[in-house]
């Protein structure tokens, strides 16, 4: 039967009487387009629509409308279940069990990659290079053109000697000149008698030709030991340049040659009986010089990834493991009787600190003056031990021996540091792949060098390299792929990163462009590829490249469809499909399907109206100009992590401060690694974690606590959910085990629990899902079929919440299950009457998160999502009443990732509350909207890696417009000039 596909308004959209302008208006398309008909996953409601091949569309709408459900949930997961349709039956045993997307009918869906936001490497050993796959060429190239310098004598000739070059070289000589072939030998490999089976009669032993006779061989054995070199003649030659003699000559000399090689184990001398000069050559890869043996240059012996190139020491990671004493003493400015020694100051190990406090006295050793003040002697007492006191590291060490014991090891694991391996120097090859060189112009770059140089400098290194016809032919595509990649690395932003960066240590907008020149670099065809907002962690400045790469992907021939917020991405696609009008289940529709220009006269569409009047009105913000008076703010002296350039920075209090800048100029440096981690360090909190350096940070002491809210999960566990996150779970199970069939069943508030046994369905232990192991390939996750998804044994399904039970008249009768799928928009309904419950979901209507699902697990909330919920969880709390308690220092990551237009108001709203309370905030942000929201605004640069790292401008809106050199400012300007103006 067919389906009549839904006209783009709903009937609740109806009452509005407005047309959607613009969607009768779009041509049908001139190529089949992907036809997606009766798409009902999550919250879409029986949508239809056709997105365009081989073009850039768009999908975009407020927060949780509907977007990742129709492009990731319906599109690539039905892509992504037809293409292993085609696998193996062993694959094919599984198809079964993979569920099929809810959709009635998908047409002319191509082969689909998604490329996700979220950075989920965890693996140390993968890095830009690798993930790009520059490495793997860089490798070949190398093995193929570099040459190996030899590292005793630092000559740079390291080869190997074939029989025609040796021919070669002898027929150099000058005219006339007499020499002798030589082949070295040892009487322990090769006996006299050997050599004279093989017809050779004379050798030379210390200048002295002897030849072999019964009487000389005596005498001969009787002075030589088994290990003294001797050398036999091969051959005695003169060299003639006529074309006649030297043909005749060329002919016994490559047999001669080859009669040395063999018996000389590979290596000949050509003495010149003139000169008495020698010359040596060897058939094995050696220095000609000094004639040290090298490995000879192969793809793997430059890969840290395989034993036969990665660091013996190290192991191809880079970084050993050891005692860190910046752990063990975090905080230097305490003394040792307020327990400096972070291990020594726990009651399992007060003994340590007792016989340290005894052994102070007797040496005279201050206790009360801060570690740092402490003399070099001093300090080295309390790391080292002496007397009745053990010392930390002889402690440690101690320790080291205990480690069968799991508390122990978890101990040493807090304590331990890493350090650049002393013997690869990070570059996690060994010595012997870091002797081979690549040649451009007057530079020579080992596989180390290269690592380390950001990607515009390569591309500029790898277009000079020094070749000959032969080489340019033989890496003629190996350099054509090494530089396309390169080339989509700069185009997308990435020119400040290096191909040695761990991969694992790339914000989730990096990681999505890593990828995507990975993408571009394998030149596919004819393939859909699904982009989850690919501006995340994007200067505004980098979006026109971006847009630039994107279309040369959709110009070889491929499809690309972005879930994206931005403005500029949204003017610039081919195709746009809006969704709304809210999220939850105020979304799930689509709005408007067209072109750009079509959206912008879409009056019911939030997005059309922010497009179509980019006029923004300024928030009332704190007034702030130049820098914080000192001791009023927060101060960070010499800032030198990574690429800052030795900043001193201010920071004011109870305002809302944004550090902006290009991408990779050191805003997560200054503010994740050294603000917050030295924060942790003092406190003796995530030691794990190396604190980038930094002289000093001042005004921290006027905090109670300084929180980093990242786009990290907020829950590792699998069941965690925003229920359980605000604290709200424990309330609503008390509700449902008070009711009176639960009464009757004996069912208890832990019965609700899908973390302890007992009402939890035991198939899945709670979770609702399966994961069966594909082994090949990525796990598999399905339904469970014991609880169909419900988490719970049937008899706590049973106890509903009726409305009597929740005093609501317009409430029904629920189950935990049907709490758990209630989005908060509806629980904020439902648990009207119940003050201690709403109080904790409030918060997460107020900052956008209405349209999530209660039961929703953590793990699955994209960046932005994870910071305001965390957020939600402290504006429950946030009083303006605070009394003498001390105020809180919030850190915020790019928080405006996943947010639509409109929804960022409300954040900035949610920040006002918390500094109304007497809390301040910095936020490392891009978002051009959110920053002129903003009280003051540091701004870094000018570019990203080493010509970043600076200040270039900072204080409020307006003067950051007035900077010229500021790029930040130059959009602000672009934005947000009429709004200025209008507002004075």
């Amino acid at each position: 039967m067919k389906t009549k596909k839904p006209e783009a308004t709903e009937p609740a959209l109806k009452e509005k009487k407005e047309t959607v302008a613009g969607l009768a208006q779009t041509a049908p398309a001139s190529k089949p387009a992907i036809h997606i008909q009766g798409a009902r996953v999550h919250n879409l409601k029986n949508v239809s629509c056709d997105l365009p091949l081989e073009k850039l569309t768009v999908i975009t709408g407020p927060s949780g409308s509907g977007k990742s459900s129709l492009a990731f949930d319906t599109l690539y997961a039905e892509g992504q279940r037809r293409f292993i349709e085609s696998m193996s039956s062993y694959a094919r045993q599984f198809l079964a069990r993979i569920e099929k997307p809810d959709v009635d009918k998908i047409e002319h869906i191509l082969p689909a990659i998604a490329l996700e936001q979220k950075n989920s490497v965890k693996n140390a050993r993968m890095t830009v290079g690798t993930a790009t796959e520059i490495d793997d060429y860089v490798r070949v190239l190398m093995a193929a053109l570099g040459k190996t310098h030899c590292s005793v004598c630092g000559h740079t000739e390291v080869s190997r000697a074939n029989p025609a070059r040796i021919e070669q070289a002898v027929l150099g000589f000058d005219e006339g000149t007499k020499l002798l072939l030589l082949s070295p030998i040892h009487l322990k490999e090769v006996s006299l008698d050997d050599v004279q089976a093989k017809g050779f009669v004379r050798v030379l032993h210390q200048q002295e030709m002897i030849e072999l006779t019964p009487e000389s061989k005596t005498r001969l054995l009787s002075k030589v030991n088994e290990h003294e070199t001797l050398y036999v003649v091969i051959d005695r030659l003169v060299v003639r340049k006529n074309s006649k003699n030297q043909k005749s000559l060329g002919a016994r000399l490559v047999e001669s040659i080859q009669h040395a090689l063999t018996l000389g184990n590979g290596k000949i001398e050509i003495r010149n009986l003139d000169t008495s000069d020698t010359h040596v050559y060897q058939s094995e890869y050696a220095c000609l010089n000094c004639h040290t043996a090298y490995p000879e240059p192969f793809p793997n012996l430059f890969s840290f990834n395989s034993p036969l190139g990665a660091c013996p020491s190290c192991e191809g990671f880079g970084r050993i493991i050891g005692l860190d004493l910046d752990k063990v003493v975090p905080n230097k400015k305490l003394s040792l009787k307020e327990h400096a020694v972070h291990p020594f100051s726990t009651p399992a190990n007060e003994e340590m600190y007792t016989t340290l406090m005894a052994e102070c006295k007797k040496r005279k050793i201050p206790v009360t003056k801060p570690y740092a003040e402490l003399s070099d002697e001093q300090k080295t007492f309390v790391i080292e031990g002496g007397g009745d006191y053990y010392g930390i590291r002889p402690f440690f060490d101690w320790l080291e021996t205990k480690k069968y014991k799991v508390h122990v090891r978890v101990m040493l694991a807090k304590y331990r540091g890493y350090y650049l391996c002393p013997e690869c120097m990070g570059s996690r090859l060994q010595k012997n792949a870091l002797n081979v060189y690549l040649l451009s112009g007057n530079q020579a770059k080992n596989m180390l060098d290269i690592g380390k140089m950001t990607i515009g400098d390569l591309q500029a290194f790898f277009k000079g390299l020094t070749l000959n016809d032969h080489e340019r032919l033989l890496s003629e595509r190996l350099l054509q792929e090494i530089e396309n990649r390169l080339d989509y690395l700069n185009r997308i932003g990435l020119s400040y990163l290096t191909l040695s960066r761990q991969a694992r240590t790339l914000s989730g907008g990096e990681s999505q462009r890593i990828h995507l020149s990975s993408a571009l670099g394998s030149r596919l065809t004819d393939t859909l590829y699904v982009l989850d907002e690919p501006t995340v962690g994007l200067h505004a400045r980098d979006t026109d490249r971006l847009l630039g790469i994107l279309r040369a992907l959709r110009d070889h021939g491929n499809t690309v469809i972005v879930v994206e917020h931005d403005p500029d991405m949204m003017l610039n696609c081919d195709h746009i499909v809006d969704m709304g009008p809210g999220g939850g289940e105020e979304g799930g529709r689509i709005l408007y399907e067209g072109s750009p220009k079509g959206l912008l006269s879409c009056k019911i569409s939030q997005t059309g109206r922010f497009l179509s009047q980019p006029k923004l009105a300024l928030s009332k913000k704190h007034p702030s100009s130049g820098l914080p008076p000192k001791g009023e703010g927060i101060r960070i002296i010499g800032a030198r992590g990574n690429n800052l350039k030795n900043l001193t920075v201010a920071f004011p209090k109870n305002t809302l401060v944004c550090v902006s800048g290009v991408s990779g100029s050191g805003k997560s440096t200054l503010i994740k690694q050294t603000l917050f981690t030295a924060y942790e360090h003092s406190h003796g909190q995530s030691l794990q974690l190396d604190a980038a350096p930094c002289d000093a940070i001042e005004g921290l002491e006027g905090f109670s606590e300084v929180l980093m809210i990242d786009q990290s999960p907020p829950g590792r566990s699998a069941r965690s959910n925003p229920l359980t996150y605000v604290k709200a779970y424990d309330d609503i199970r008390t509700l449902m085990a008070g009711t009176r069939k639960a009464k009757i069943l004996g069912i208890t508030p832990s019965d609700f629990s899908f973390n302890s046994v007992g009402g939890r369905c035991e198939a899945c232990e709670g979770l609702g899902t399966v994961t069966i192991d594909m082994q090949f390939m990525a796990d598999v996750t399905m339904t469970c079929p014991d609880c169909g998804g419900k988490r719970f044994a049937p008899n706590v399904l049973s106890v509903e919440l009726e409305p009597a039970d929740s005093k609501h008249s317009a409430a029904t009768s629920l189950n935990i299950h049907g709490i758990l799928e209630m989005t908060v928009d509806e629980a904020v309904v439902y648990f009207e009457p119940y003050p201690k419950i709403m109080r904790k979901l409030l918060p997460l209507q107020e900052i956008g998160l209405g349209y999530l699902r209660l039961g929703q697990a953590t793990a699955t909330l994209s960046g932005g999502e994870a910071q305001r919920l965390k957020l939600a969880s402290y504006l429950k709390d946030a009083k303006p009443d605070r009394g003498n308690q001390k105020p809180v220092l919030f850190l915020f990551d790019e928080p405006t990732t996943g947010l639509h237009m409109a929804d960022i108001y409300r954040l900035v709203e949610a920040f006002r509350r918390i500094l109304a309370a007497g809390h301040s905030l910095i936020v490392i942000e891009h978002n051009i909207d959110f920053i002129a929201q903003c009280d003051y605004i540091i701004d870094l640069g000018p570019e990203g890696g080493e010509t970043g790292g600076y200040i270039v401008a900072e204080g409020s809106v307006e003067e950051m417009i007035a900077a010229k050199q500021s790029e930040t400012g130059k959009y602000l300007k672009q934005r947000l000039y009429e709004a200025l103006s209008s507002s004075r």
